[in-house]
């Protein structure tokens, strides 16, 4: 987790009690009406290439890549600081993994999404849930009519978890109102609003 400092100074980040949302204190993000971003580039390759303000980075990565994030947040803020826009942290949230683990990883990809608002970074919402339980909570300090991102990776070849994510889109459509929705991975055909595909870093490799 971050260092004691930066849990000291917390109040520097969010000044009043207005900054958060809900029985977990979700830190809010505010939303986003318009990116200009050419090419997305995932974190962990973004660290080691040239990052203008044509660049985005997203956070669709397993756990261990973006952990350091959270565990040294001040560390990158350079680097996200030159891109046109970065996804808030895509901390993962399971089904059978108990709602305080959950809780917990959506409250810290709120809790950086808006400390990066504070040093003058475009964040896009990452939008994630798991079952149904988390639709009481997983929508808490996400901005709406705004643009958000979300991602099907992993999830469209198990009907079951096609269901989980189609349900929880709609639910999102209906309670954040996207402006623009970004979307990394296969596209089913159910899924409504203005749509905007993501091209993976290894599509864009084998296009260059």
């Amino acid at each position: 987790m971050p260092n004691g400092k930066l849990y000291e100074n917390l109040s520097i980040f969010f000044p009043d009690c207005s900054s958060f949302v809900g029985w977990g204190q979700i830190p809010i993000i505010k939303p986003i009406q318009i990116i200009s971003v050419q090419r997305w580039l995932p974190f962990n390759i973004a660290i080691n290439r040239r990052i203008d303000d044509e660049t985005g980075i997203h956070m669709f990565l397993d756990d261990y890549q973006i952990e350091r994030l959270w565990n040294t947040p001040n560390k990158y803020i350079p680097l996200l600081q030159k891109a046109g826009a970065v996804c808030s942290p895509d901390f993962s949230m399971y089904t059978d993994t108990p709602t305080a683990l959950n809780l917990y990883n959506h409250y810290r990809k709120h809790w950086l999404a808006a400390f990066w608002q504070t040093k003058g970074i475009t964040v896009i919402p990452t939008i994630c849930w798991a079952d149904d339980k988390s639709f009481e909570w997983c929508f808490d300090g996400e901005p709406e009519n705004g643009v958000v991102a979300v991602s099907s990776i992993g999830v469209m070849k198990d009907k079951k978890a096609k269901e989980l994510f189609m349900t929880g889109y709609t639910k999102m459509v209906s309670a954040l109102h996207p402006k623009e929705i970004l979307f990394m991975g296969n596209i089913p055909e159910e899924c409504s609003g203005r749509i905007i595909p993501m091209e993976r870093f290894t599509d864009t490799i084998k296009k260059e």
